[in-house]
């Protein structure tokens, strides 16, 4: 059944930010976003299990579904690995998104101008994939750009039916358009697999609750930033920021280089990268009270896929993952260029798309080849590129050809596949032309 498209709601620009309120939130949830997976780790199989799972259990579940093919109706997506005694088997993938929703955020966004700006389901502004390898070596944590205009498949509607697909549209109308399942299916096509089974909605508060969860996180700035649309103003240096200025912090697009989203995505960057070296600190590990803190700030503001409905599922994910070293656990953004028709919307680098598209598919650690995102630089004394996973490895690219047989090893990316390892220090710029405010 062919259904009426939903109204596409006003989106944000990744071009230079004109001087207007900000109306969406792309960084409130990313924080919790690694978290489903990586702070579980830490100690949610041993801490109040039950009670991170009535977290989980209390907020409602989506179902996904396979793509459907034409005059066919969509199978049901159901978990390919089972969790074993202690860790998933094999490979798995987790599309993680994050909403700009105001509807039930907190009487601070329940103003007129928020409320028209997102309301009800909102935009996906934060759109990540975390893919990790079948050895659990390594895992690939990929920022998709909300602005990116690309194909949108069919997806089902939340409400009954499916709506037709659309061949040019920004990423972030997907989740509008057709719920969490719509992303899923969206990066699905986008990236030629179809195995992310598992998935996860975020709603911002989370963000407050993990900074606090830890103490705060220690951010490194360039240059300063001030951002007054977003209440932020810090100094360069180190500043140990937590709740409502970390959320700021994650917000900030007008504060970030050249005020566009894809500066804003490395900035993101620098913070996970920030707070994952806090949560594996010896201070944090040892300390069961911010381990169970940080588990529950994730599960209270998740909507999960029910492939990810039971601690169990969660904790099978955790433990795959708590050997991988922090030089591993590589962030990039995908590889993007304007688009030619719009120079405030982006498409896909096909070049760069492809290495980076081909090592997911076949399951291959990445190793990037340009240090750091347009917002931030290189801190004093990291070092500027992760060590290869792979005993011999000498940062192989997968064949044009894109086929399963591609060699064993390390792949390595596009100039154009900035990021960094979650180990790496950066350090954000401020906007270009206000170092001195």
């Amino acid at each position: 059944m062919r259904m009426a498209e939903p109204r596409q709601r006003t989106v944000l620009r990744h071009a230079r930010a004109t001087a207007r309120h900000p109306l969406a939130l792309a960084g409130k949830i990313v924080a919790s976003v690694v978290s489903v997976a990586v702070v579980s780790t830490l100690g949610i199989a041993a801490i109040a299990v039950a009670d991170i799972s009535h977290n989980v259990q209390a907020n409602s579940q989506v179902h996904l579904v396979q793509q459907k093919d034409a005059g066919q109706s969509a199978p049901p997506v159901t978990k390919s690995i089972q969790p074993e005694a202690t860790a998933l088997a094999g490979a798995f993938n987790v599309l993680l998104v994050g909403t700009d929703t105001r509807t039930g955020q907190g009487a601070q966004f329940q103003n007129k101008a928020d409320l028209k700006a997102s309301s009800g389901a909102g935009n996906n502004d934060v759109t990540m994939l975390l893919h990790v390898n079948a050895a659990h070596t390594a895992a690939t944590v990929v920022s998709f750009p909300r602005d990116l205009v690309i194909p949108i498949p069919s997806c089902p509607s939340p409400k009954g039916g499916w709506y037709s697909a659309m061949s040019a549209q920004m990423l972030n109308t997907s989740l509008t358009y057709g719920g969490l399942t719509c992303p899923v299916l969206t990066i699905e096509k986008l990236v030629g697999i179809d195995d992310i089974n598992y998935a996860a909605e975020i709603s911002f508060d989370g963000v407050a609750q993990m900074s606090d969860a830890v103490g705060g996180v220690p951010v490194c700035l360039a240059t300063p930033i001030n951002d007054p649309y977003v209440g932020l103003k810090l100094p360069a240096g180190i500043s140990t920021i937590q709740g409502q200025e970390a959320l700021a912090f994650l917000r900030s697009r007008h504060g970030v280089e050249d005020g566009s989203d894809l500066a804003r995505i490395s900035n993101q960057q620098n913070f996970l990268s920030s707070l994952l070296r806090t949560i594996t600190s010896a201070g944090t590990l040892s300390n069961p009270i911010k381990l169970y803190q940080l588990a529950a700030a994730a599960t209270e503001n998740m909507t999960l896929s029910d492939t990810m409905g039971d601690a169990k599922t969660m904790v099978g994910m955790a433990v795959a993952l708590k050997n991988i070293p922090l030089s591993q656990i590589t962030f990039v953004q995908y590889p993007v260029l304007t688009d030619p028709s719009n120079p405030n919307r982006v498409i896909p680098d096909t070049y760069g798309a492809r290495i980076l598209d081909e090592a997911i598919q076949n399951d291959q650690p990445v190793v990037l080849s340009a240090s750091t995102g347009r917002g931030t630089v290189v801190a004093p004394g990291s070092t500027s590129s992760p060590t290869p996973t792979s005993t011999g490895s000498t940062g192989t690219t997968p064949p044009a050809t894109g086929t399963a047989s591609a060699p064993p090893g390390d792949v390595t990316l596009s100039k154009n596949a900035t990021g960094q390892t979650a180990a790496q220090e950066t350090c954000t710029k401020g906007v270009t032309g206000r170092a001195g405010e």
